[in-house]
């Protein structure tokens, strides 16, 4: 019999349960477990109170966009009727912001960009000077293993 984490279950029956709600056979299909044993979990999560559920990055979306037309009062009905907190969902849709930003938004700054550049060649330079140093080393090693080969030959004879 398979074991499956706990976290592994929250995601599979966050799937099945609204907003997503989709389908048992599909969610069977898509995680690899029996439509019976994703019934019986859904039961389960559903048993428990909301709070405990987990939320998918499509459900959490789809959560964002119904809430964004509606005022406080309506937002805050939503909220308790799904069992998430009015914070929660504020965090969510700074999340969804910041997934959208623009590449220049995103970018780092010029004088990042420059800090970057510096300290890279910095780094660079010492990779190579220890690269160096590696290669003399090695280049010692070989030859001082060569003449004690030498000289131990012709100790013996």
């Amino acid at each position: 019999m398979a074991r499956y984490g706990q976290a592994f279950k929250d995601r599979a029956v966050a799937r099945l349960l609204p907003p997503e709600s989709a389908a048992v056979e599909v969610v069977a299909r898509e995680v690899g477990v029996a439509a019976g044993t994703l019934d019986r979990w859904r039961e389960d999560a559903q048993s428990r109170p909301a709070r405990g559920r987990a939320w998918t990055a499509a459900a959490r979306l789809e959560a964002v966009i119904t809430t964004a037309a509606l005022d406080e009062a309506g937002k805050s009905a939503w909220c308790r009727k799904h069992g998430v907190y009015p914070g929660e969902l504020d965090k969510w849709r700074a999340s969804c912001a910041a997934a959208l930003a623009e590449p220049e938004e995103a970018r780092a700054s010029p004088q990042a960009t420059r800090a970057d550049r510096k300290r890279i060649k910095e780094l660079e330079r010492d990779l190579l000077r220890k690269d160096r140093a590696l290669a003399e080393t090695a280049a010692l090693l070989v030859l001082s293993k060569k003449l004690e080969a030498i000289f131990h030959k012709g100790g013996d004879e």
